[in-house]
């Protein structure tokens, strides 16, 4: 009776097969860990940054060195923008004018060069008080705003008073036309004729129309 010839085992049934598979599968499991830990380590190096430079002490020591005129200077500038409600120029020209403050060019020059303020603000205010306490147009508030001998507002600042004032200036055409008909003993075609003048008042037509309408009311 022949003998039963023994079976092999299968190649993927031998013990040592699975102990290589094992370490063949860890040693690439390790290597992936290493690259990404690698990988974080260079995501998570620190960024270099700057120092930031002090200039506290600078500022300090810059300050220290301002003359004390320039100081007065500046402190005086920013008094007539807060309660006088001055332009720019109108300052500079208060400040070293002979009848006025007499500060140095250089030292005035200072003051406006350091003197942050909100000039179309200030002009608007102006404009208010011309309107409210001389009845004056439009047109004439304008001029006034920037004329060298008034109060040397930019065209720019002026302009913006003049399109953000709030004010009746019919009322303020018909207001003229009685202080000259009280004070002047005008007659009604002469005050129009005044109130629309270049040379005089600048009302509009129809702004001075509605003052002669209303003068006997």
């Amino acid at each position: 009776m022949e003998k039963k010839q023994k079976q092999k085992k299968p190649f993927y049934k031998k013990w040592w097969v699975w102990v290589i598979a094992i370490i063949i599968i860890g040693s690439a499991v390790k290597g992936n860990d290493d690259d990404t830990a690698d990988a974080n380590k260079k995501e998570s190096k620190p960024a270099v940054t700057e120092p930031v430079k002090d200039t506290t002490a600078e500022d300090t020591t810059a300050q220290d060195n301002v003359p004390a005129d320039y100081k007065s200077a500046l402190e005086k500038a920013q008094s007539y923008a807060e309660t006088m409600n001055m332009s720019k120029n109108g300052i500079y020209n208060q400040l070293t004018s002979a009848s006025g403050e007499k500060f140095s060019a250089e030292a005035a020059k200072y003051a406006m060069d350091n003197l942050e303020f909100d000039w179309k603000a200030n002009a608007l205010i102006k404009a208010e008080s011309y309107s409210e306490t001389m009845y004056m147009s439009k047109k004439g508030l304008y001029e006034q705003l920037t004329s060298a001998s008034g109060e040397k507002f930019t065209a720019d600042e002026a302009q913006y008073a003049i399109d953000n004032i709030k004010a009746d200036f019919n009322k303020n055409a018909l207001e003229k036309a009685k202080s000259y008909q009280e004070t002047m003993s005008m007659s009604p075609e002469a005050i129009r004729d005044q109130l629309t003048s270049e040379s005089g008042e600048k009302f509009t037509q129809e702004e001075a129309d509605y003052a002669i309408k209303n003068l006997n009311k």
